[in-house]
């Protein structure tokens, strides 16, 4: 990948991740209207404070399940790629095996593999 790829990548991410926080926050507000429009005895100002609260809570989980899913897609993308090498190094084997030795010694190796 060339630089201004590498760049063009970045500001689509850069993007993205500001639309999420965009449909988050408007996500919150709808929540939090809904939550205290169940609650008619609040005053104004309770009721601004309410929501204040409530979204600052709605967004700080979001944030918090957004880190969840990014530390596990990174756990898997690291299993992944350790299984990867385990079997692309079991193909290298099987493949000189075959060279070296032809098809039973292929098969064997397999057998012992599977």
């Amino acid at each position: 990948m060339d630089d201004h790829a590498v760049r063009a990548a970045a500001m689509i991410n850069d993007i993205q991740g500001h639309l999420l926080v965009a449909a988050t926050l408007d996500e919150a507000r709808g929540a939090a209207a809904r939550l205290t429009g169940r609650l008619p005895w609040l005053t104004d100002s309770q009721q601004t404070e309410l929501e204040r609260l409530f979204e600052e809570e709605y967004v700080s989980l979001a944030r918090t399940s957004w880190q969840r899913t990014a530390q596990r897609a990174g756990e898997l993308r690291a299993e992944y790629l350790q299984a990867y090498r385990v079997l692309r190094r079991r193909l290298v084997v099987i493949c000189l095996l075959a060279l070296a030795g032809g098809l039973p010694a292929v098969t064997a190796a397999w057998a012992d593999r599977c």
